[in-house]
């Protein structure tokens, strides 16, 4: 059993090594706490994803928190879950600033471009990875194909897969056990008999489901009501409190099913940011640590710049990020202090296991529209053509990462410098 001392160093690291979006956030986890730690086990862990893709809001920062909560307990989701994102609130922060207050600057953006190869060879492992754990059927890799192919080609609802999936997976498990198999429970699996044996998690209370929702409503709406009292709910930080809180309850299926909404309702209805910015953003948050879902801030930050109200541009812009991610990310942890005591008893049933494993192949489907998505936008960018410099820096990143095992943080170095170097060259 690891101690809270090493698992907070753990947790510090991800933070700062949280690259790739959330497939790559959730293959960096898995690869160090169920391969090389084997803190938690492999099916243990599959069932925490599977219940944090039904969740709301950035599933990768979510099942850090529930693993830092299994654990540790509170104080371990609290630090796993605040960890994970607080790196890249700061960093965020800082190229905002840069963003609006000095323009592009060319050195920057050529760092940031050459990330974009090291991205998509993360994405891409990620896919293989996770895939190669779960899909263990010929009919839970056509789960994984139709769950690509719903939602990339045909736009369905993430919510509307993760339920198909589900309903198959309870069926199937009755009518061919042998293609939609039960998962074992923590510690059971054949392949992770070597994970630690974890104490029985804490049971579900009313009294701990009421004083966990108390205090989590209390500290998520306490700041809103306050910047409303301070600068009038007609401010922009204040309407921001109120926007993004409600978009913390519908934001199920990760940052790119979320960013139509939010850019429609920023840009086109409350006029905070153009639609440019909202791409730059975007691309800020996709190679920086932490959640996707971080461009939320950098909308509150622009938006708060651009519409100061009585505070100066950068303090309106402050308030206006920090309150962004504040009412983003205070939701996850009440969804996921009141839902950890029920994960693990999901694979206690046979079908409601059978469920959860067509579910993890959906999701596998789901990984892979991320990755797609991330890699044509960074291959055919706006501005036109193809970059073949970004192809050929991804494909070497992930045949230096899959062949030769070489670490994340290099291959992230190593294509940050590049992408300067050629800056520089060029120029």
């Amino acid at each position: 059993m690891p101690t809270f001392a090493q698992a907070l160093r753990y947790w510090m690291k991800l933070g700062f090594i949280s690259f790739g979006g959330p497939a790559g956030q959730i293959a960096i986890m898995h690869k160090e706490l169920v391969d090389n730690r084997r803190w938690i086990s492999d099916s243990h862990f599959l069932h925490a994803l599977n219940f944090c893709m039904l969740l709301p809001g950035p599933e990768a920062q979510q099942l850090a928190t529930y693993l830092g909560w299994r654990l540790h307990g509170a104080k371990g989701g609290v630090a796993a879950g605040v960890l994970f994102v607080l790196p890249s609130v700061f960093i965020l922060i800082g190229l905002s600033w840069l963003y609006m207050a000095g323009g592009h600057l060319p050195w920057l953006a050529a760092i940031f471009h050459g990330l974009l190869g090291a991205v998509i060879a993360v994405v891409a492992e990620a896919v293989l990875r996770i895939g190669k754990k779960a899909l263990k059927s010929p009919t839970l890799w056509l789960v994984a194909v139709l769950s690509f192919v719903a939602i990339y080609f045909f736009h369905l609802s993430f919510v509307l897969i993760i339920l198909a999936a589900a309903l198959l997976g309870w069926i199937g498990n009755r009518l061919l056990p042998k293609q939609f198999p039960a998962g074992k429970g923590h510690g059971a699996a054949k392949d992770t008999v070597t994970a630690i044996m974890l104490p029985p998690a804490p049971k579900a209370t009313w009294s701990r489901t009421f004083s966990i929702t108390a205090l989590c409503l209390m500290l998520w709406w306490l700041p809103v009501f306050a910047i409303a009292w301070w600068l009038g709910w007609s401010s922009t930080q204040a309407q921001q409190g109120l926007f993004f809180s409600k978009a913390a309850l519908v934001t199920f299926g990760g940052a790119y099913a979320v960013l139509p909404y939010v850019a429609q309702q920023a840009v086109e209805n409350y006029g905070w940011l153009s639609h440019p910015q909202m791409m730059s953003g975007l691309a800020l948050a996709e190679t920086t640590p932490g959640p996707l879902i971080m461009v939320l801030q950098f909308v509150g930050f622009v938006g708060g710049w651009q519409h100061p109200g009585a505070l100066s541009p950068f303090a309106g812009a402050m308030v206006g990020a920090l309150i962004t991610s504040w009412v983003t990310f205070v939701p996850c942890f009440l969804f996921i202090f009141l839902g950890a005591p029920h994960i693990e008893k999901l694979g206690e049933q046979p079908r409601l296991s059978a469920a959860l494993t067509a579910i993890t192949a959906a999701v596998v489907g789901v990984i892979l529209n991320l990755g797609v998505k991330f890699t044509t936008h960074a291959l055919w960018p706006v501005s036109g053509g193809f970059d073949a410099f970004i192809a050929v820096l991804a494909i070497t990143a992930f045949i230096a990462m899959q062949r030769f095992k070489v670490g994340l943080m290099p291959v992230i170095g190593a294509c940050a410098v590049l992408g300067l170097l050629r800056y520089l060259f060029q120029g």
